[in-house]
This record gives C-alpha cells, sequence and structure tokens, in this order.
C-alpha cells in the first residue's frame, strides 16, 4: 500500500512506453500512480482499488471493474447490526488508503445507525505484533472487532486475538477475504466474516472458470476483475481500431461487453 510504490512502478511503466495498465491492487498504490497514469494519457483499469478516491479525482483514462468502499463499508455496517446483533464494535485500520477508507466508511454507518463503537486503534501494513493493540481493545469487551486491512495484517491479528481470549466476531473487508487468511490465521480463522466488493470468484462465467484453472489452477480472489479489465481495453481497441491510447482511451467509457463478472460498463467516473 505505499505510495511511492506507485509513483516509482508508474514512471517505469511510462519509461517502458506501455499503452495500457491493467492494475493496481491497493488504493494506495493505485491512486498516486493513477496521477501519472492519467497526466500521460495512459488508461488505467484496477480490478481491486476499492477507495472512492480512485476515481472520484475527475481524471481522465481512471477505471475499475470492481465495487467502492463507500458500498461496501455501509453494507458490512448493516451486516454488524443486523446479522451480527452487535452492541459494541471497536474498529482497526491500517493506515493505508484502502483500509483507513474502508474503516471510515463502516464507521460511519455504524454511528448513524447508534451502534457503540467503544474503541478505535490503528496499526500498519507491515505489523506483525498486535497483542498491545489487541490487549487495550479486549479491556473494552466489544462484541465485534472491524479491521481495516489486507490478509498479511488480519491472519496474524485473529490468531494473536483468540491467544488472549477475545471471542469477539472478526469482520474484514475484501482485502482479507483470501484463501491465504485459513494459512495465516490457522484455525482461528473459523468463523470470520468479509466481504467481496464485487461477484465472488464463484460466480465468474463458467467459461474464464474453466479457462483459468485449466491454465493457471485455483482462481486466485480478483483474476476475474483484471480479466475483465484487460477485456474493457482491448475492447475499446477493437471499437477505435487503433492501438494507440490517445483514439482508444476515450472508447472504454463506451464499452459494453459480457465478461467473467457479468456484464461490463462504465460510467463517467470510471466505476
Amino acid at each position: 500500500g505505499d505510495p511511492k510504490v506507485g509513483t516509482t512502478v508508474a514512471q517505469k511503466l511510462m519509461d517502458a512506453k506501455v499503452i495500457a495498465v491493467i492494475g493496481h491492487l491497493n488504493s494506495g498504490v493505485t491512486i498516486p500512480a493513477s496521477e501519472i497514469y492519467s497526466k500521460n494519457g495512459i488508461p488505467m483499469v484496477s480490478g481491486s482499488a476499492t477507495n472512492p478516491a480512485v476515481t472520484e479525482r475527475g481524471l481522465k483514462g481512471v477505471f475499475r471493474t470492481v465495487g467502492r468502499d463507500d458500498q461496501q463499508g455501509p453494507a458490512l455496517a448493516t451486516y454488524i447490526a443486523t446479522e451480527l446483533k452487535a452492541k459494541k464494535v471497536a474498529l482497526i485500520d491500517d493506515k493505508t488508503a484502502y483500509g483507513e477508507g474502508l474503516r471510515s466508511e463502516v464507521e460511519k454507518k455504524l454511528k448513524a445507525d447508534k451502534i457503540q463503537v467503544v474503541d478505535k486503534a490503528t496499526t500498519t501494513d507491515t505489523d506483525t505484533d498486535f497483542k498491545a493493540v489487541l490487549t487495550k481493545l479486549k479491556a473494552k469487551n466489544p462484541d465485534v472487532i472491524f479491521h481495516g486491512g489486507m490478509d498479511q495484517t488480519g491472519g496474524p491479528m485473529i490468531k494473536q486475538a483468540r491467544e488472549l481470549g477475545i471471542k469477539a466476531v472478526f469482520v474484514f473487508g475484501d482485502g482479507a477475504c483470501t484463501d491465504e487468511m485459513g494459512k495465516l490465521a490457522g484455525a482461528a480463522a473459523e468463523g470470520l466474516v468479509c466481504s467481496q466488493a464485487g461477484l465472488p470468484r464463484e460466480a465468474a462465467s463458467p467459461t474464464f472458470s474453466k479457462a483459468f484453472t485449466a491454465k493457471f489452477g485455483d482462481i486466485k480472489q480478483y483474476a476475474p476483475y483484471y480479466y475483465d479489465g484487460a477485456m474493457a481495453v482491448i475492447e475499446a481497441i477493437k471499437k477505435s481500431g487503433s492501438v494507440d491510447p490517445a483514439k482508444f482511451g476515450p472508447e472504454i467509457y463506451n464499452v459494453s461487453f459480457v465478461g467473467a463478472t457479468g456484464k461490463v460498463e462504465f460510467d463517467a467516473k470510471g466505476d
């Protein structure tokens, strides 16, 4: 999620004279990188960056094929309130654009629904020891702990929470809704709740699923969204009859096709 990674990679891709970018993974990287792409007239499509700011800055040529945190966050908060019936919730985020942004959206909806937020904490996306933070939260006895972050932090966090005797249900966003969570958390992963900012991979088209698994094995979380991102660029190239980004880039706003995740179209913002 390091913004410096975004600018460094983006500049390397500009030097390599690419005509389009299918990426990036994290919002914290995608946001600064997209500024460079847009400035240079190179379209980009992310299949996983969910922070609203990705498409809310008025930049041309910035797209995504996945949902936004201002859709995902309220849905998570509603689930916490209605399905988990939580009375007290603690919030943790990893300080990245993704984690902090999603935590903020969850928090706004919880407060609107009069669900008590008993504590908030921040970590980083490179932390591995969460016991001090978790011990502090344990004293507040929350029913639910929400973590805005990826599986690399979410896995160790839930494992350490169970070692401390914390019984709260853990809730995560799409960044921790992965097979890797099971590997990182072990038995502690049992019972966690997580969200997907779009169709789950199991709902990807049978044609895509069969072809992908035959060539690459198990479908990773965001593969169908990135496939559709690539297809959007290809469709625009076909529509314009050109591989010049100045000509096919604007056509991405006009594509309409059925991809791995269903019907794909973009609004004026690139969502």
